[in-house]
């Protein structure tokens, strides 16, 4: 799922998931490797898009 280019709220909304699933329990040592694997992957991409906003808005608080 997050090798797809997604929304910020798309890859919140996934890690919600991700999170919901591994504290639900239920999971092998693999499924859960797979899933915390998985989550770091959104938490970097979430990361990654609030940075490039962050950007965006001190260029355009300089403009102003």
């Amino acid at each position: 799922m997050a090798a797809k280019k997604m929304t910020l709220e798309q890859s919140f909304e996934s890690l919600d998931n991700i999170i919901g699933q591994l504290q639900g329990g239920g999971l092998t040592l693999e499924e859960s490797f797979k899933m915390y694997e998985e989550g770091m992957k959104l938490v970097k991409n979430c990361n990654d898009a609030l940075d490039k906003a962050e950007k965006k808005l001190i260029v355009i608080d300089n403009e102003a």
